[in-house]
């Protein structure tokens, strides 16, 4: 029956806390993107997958160091306590979000494999001759190309990552424009962009869609300032996208994929209009005060949690005492 409570208790935590926060980012996000659109595509970027992701960073985190100890330490063993219906459902409903979640991500692996494997059947590595000759590759991504039209171009891959050029893409870009198309792709396996689309698969939750449509976006535009250097290299970029997308080659959404045009076509329009527009100032690093800054508030709310923790085990004990009635 300890156990038993136990499991009810963190399960009942958790689930409260992550609902709470996740409807919260829902009805906030949108305001707080709005003021973002100041900074760069990329700290965008990062600031809309924290959005996303801790609701559950968080729940995880006061479950596993607040609730837990507190249940262990102070919860009587001798007592043979009830479960409540209300801890029960809530249990129930931690259950079948954990079943949801691993489920929603094994399909989204499993659709993904398995357009992959179609990809690359045939597929054949990338020579360094004629064109991929001038490809300057900073990490070691192996570029595949494949007999199909569709995709263009995509990154594909959380472990072993690849980038797929189809043969029509490779005949119709330029070399610059091929370099550039491919830089873009490589930014996209550096971030571990396809990782995070499995961690959003896996903590899904309703109401997100748009959240995630926006942090979409947003990693496009930030894939496409670290792809080039100056303005010439963002007009081949520009470029590159014009003319796959006239050649029909915007991608349909793949789970746990990062295509070129793997955006809706208004979004492409977008991305074509910034990179004409581009500017030095879109590749400024972040200052490293703020990071400072950053680590020092981290680090206060740390001494302040180790110097409070035994009172707040305390409280939180008696909270979950109060849920379990």
């Amino acid at each position: 029956m300890f156990a038993l409570r136990g499991i009810a208790v963190s399960s009942s935590v958790f689930v409260l806390v992550y609902g709470v926060l996740s409807f919260a980012v829902c009805f906030a996000w949108r305001s707080l993107w709005l003021s973002f659109q100041k900074y760069p595509a990329r700290r965008i970027a990062d600031w809309l997958f924290t959005l996303r992701i801790v609701p559950f960073v968080s729940a995880w985190v006061i479950t596993a160091v607040f609730a837990v100890p507190s249940f262990l330490l102070l919860e009587p063993r001798t007592i043979e306590e009830p479960v409540g219906a209300v801890p029960f459902a809530l249990g129930l409903c931690g259950l079948g979000l954990g079943i949801f979640g691993a489920v929603n991500a094994m399909l989204a692996t499993r659709r993904a494999s398995r357009a992959i494997a179609g990809w690359t059947r045939q597929a054949q590595p990338v020579e360094t001759k004629s064109k991929a000759e001038s490809i300057r590759l900073s990490v070691s991504v192996p570029v595949l190309r494949i007999a199909k039209s569709f995709p263009a171009m995509i990154a594909t891959g959380i472990t072993r990552p690849r980038i797929l050029v189809s043969g029509a893409a490779e005949l119709r870009l330029s070399s610059r424009e091929l370099q550039t198309a491919l830089n873009h792709e490589v930014e996209h396996v550096r971030r571990r962009d396809n990782l995070k689309k499995l961690l959003m698969r896996f903590v899904a939750f309703p109401g997100m869609s748009g959240l995630e449509a926006a942090w979409l976006e947003a990693t496009e535009m930030a894939a496409d300032d670290a792809a080039v250097a100056n303005a010439s290299e963002a007009l081949d970029l520009a470029s590159a996208l014009i003319k796959l997308s006239r050649m029909g080659a915007v991608e349909s959404p793949v789970d746990l994929t990062a295509a070129l045009l793997h955006t809706p076509a208004s979004v492409v329009n977008a991305r074509v209009e910034r990179l004409i527009a581009w500017s030095d100032e879109r590749r400024t690093p972040a200052t490293t005060h703020r990071s400072l800054y950053g680590m020092g508030a981290i680090l206060a709310m740390l001494l302040a949690f180790a110097v409070s923790y035994s009172q707040l085990l305390v409280q939180i004990h008696s909270a979950t005492e109060w849920l379990m009635r």
